[in-house]
């Protein structure tokens, strides 16, 4: 039997990330996933001459955040990012741009000139409490507005709110929406990622230069000087009032998301083993600790990393705590669809990169990805995905047929062009940030047991969220000496 120093259960985004950053750690790694396919919610495949990504995704930030930190230090092949471009709004009788700042809130005619005024202050109201360090994950969103607006403006918060959340304006906390909407921004620079992983001497820090040179092979270490030169001054989050822009440091990744999750794979090293449609189904523990798993055989590791669902571990371990068990009753999941069209031709509805959202009665976010791309469709024709929240408590038929009625009254012109369709219904991520909502420590009740994914951390949104993630467990294995 062979024995590895990480087991990693699951092989999403998160464990693949997990494996390639524990391996060029010098870890042995296995990594076991149920499915035959790799990355989760994080991959693309062809449908009918299109390609497909599993489901529709901006990656958030690039310029200065946890997915760039992972692939800045670990990744030996990068993937490609195009300009996100901008988020727009649509409604039967017009299109424009998200505001994104107070400026644009001005001249943003969507709504009613009152209620914008309104809106801009209650903005400016709960990014000064946030600034002066007040916290606001436990207000509403619909808390935080007065109670004399249109339906329109009540309607097009309870949308952003949904998107940013997966739940409604009730239920979704302000810090999520200001966060959200890149007033306030959270970043790891390299000096902050250089100081939670790398090594510590006692009494004299290393620099962060030979920090990277001790832990890296030399071909990914980059001088700091020359990353510190590509990173302009950033503004204080109220100066972002003026100047902020929502869809800063996005991109999308040329080729789709496979070419993430290939720059994951093509990057690690042969110290990875991975198994696919291998279901772990018991995790071992003996005398508190965790020895290894059971899946096809048993396998044998000093760490195990859960990257499924932490609801999950109750099926996997018999004796945890029942407090613990019950905290991991209380996460929240939310069920999307995804709907696919591919289209004959180029339609002038989807002149523009981004992202649009359609706010009224079944509200959507659509981005017709093969503009980044056009090699992911057949010559002159277009790909739109549109995504959707849907009910859980509803059939899926109903909310697929409230899904297309949704699409043809916004785009009346879109059906006679359509040439294929495909759904896609997931969990876009494995917790949603609600007001209560739970969300899972790394270190499990069990020795030597960690907990990764976007049931770890609520900052940001989906790949960028899982990134996060990746770097607290980086850091708490690095505490608690697991690291090197």
């Amino acid at each position: 039997m062979e024995k590895y120093d990480v087991i990693v259960v699951g092989a999403g985004v998160s464990g693949l990330l997990a494996a390639l950053t524990l391996s060029k750690h010098g870890k042995k790694v296995l990594v076991l996933e149920k499915s035959r396919n790799l990355g989760g919610n994080c991959n693309s495949y062809m449908v009918d001459g299109f390609q497909v990504d599993t489901g529709a995704h901006a990656i958030t930030h690039l310029h200065e955040g946890p997915l760039r930190r992972l692939m800045d230090n670990y990744f030996e092949y990068l993937p490609v990012f195009e300009d996100y471009g901008h988020y727009y709004l649509r409604t039967e009788d017009n299109f424009m741009k998200v505001p994104s700042n107070l400026k644009d809130f001005v001249t943003f005619d969507m709504l009613p000139r009152k209620d914008r005024v309104v809106l801009s202050q209650a903005i400016t109201k709960a990014l000064t409490l946030s600034s002066f360090g007040f916290d606001l994950s436990g207000q509403s969103v619909y808390d935080s507005l007065p109670r004399n607006l249109s339906k329109d403006t009540y309607d097009f918060v309870d949308t952003i709110s949904g998107f940013l959340s997966g739940k409604s304006m009730k239920e979704t906390s302000a810090q999520r929406v200001l966060s959200g909407s890149s007033f306030v921004r959270d970043s790891i620079t390299q000096e902050q990622f250089d100081v939670m992983i790398g090594k510590i001497e006692p009494k004299r820090r290393q620099s962060t230069e030979s920090i990277l040179e001790s832990i890296l092979p030399y071909n990914l270490h980059v001088s700091l000087k020359a990353r510190v030169n590509r990173v302009s001054q950033p503004f204080t989050s109220l100066e972002r009032l003026a100047t902020n822009r929502v869809h800063y440091s996005q991109g999308y990744p040329r080729k789709g998301l496979k070419s993430l999750l290939n720059a994951i794979l093509y990057s690690m090293p042969k110290t990875v083993d991975i198994k696919t449609e291998c279901e772990v189904k018991k995790i071992l523990v003996r005398d508190g600790k965790v020895f290894g798993v059971e899946a096809d055989e048993i396998h044998q590791a000093n760490l195990v990393i859960h990257t499924g669902f932490a609801s999950d571990l109750p099926k996997l371990i018999k004796d945890l705590p029942a407090p613990y068990v019950e905290k991991l009753k209380e996460i929240v999941h939310t069920k999307s669809l995804s709907i696919w069209l591919g289209l004959d031709r180029e339609l002038p509805e989807f002149n523009y990169t981004g992202s649009e959202i359609w706010f009224k009665d079944f509200p959507y976010w659509a981005m017709p990805i093969s503009n980044y791309d056009s090699s992911l469709t057949p010559k002159g024709k277009q790909l739109v995905g549109f995504s959707f929240v849907i009910d859980e408590n509803k059939s899926e038929k109903s909310e697929k047929k409230k899904a297309y009625g949704t699409i043809f009254r916004a785009l009346p012109e879109i059906e006679k062009h359509i040439e294929m369709k495909h759904e896609q219904i997931m969990i876009p991520e494995k917790a949603a940030v609600t007001i209560d909502g739970y969300f899972a420590d790394i270190r499990a009740p069990i020795k030597n047991l960690y907990i990764a994914g976007t049931d770890t951390d609520k900052r940001s949104m989906g790949i960028t969220r899982a990134a996060y993630s990746i770097i607290e467990l980086l850091k708490i294995l690095n505490e608690d000496g697991n690291l090197y």
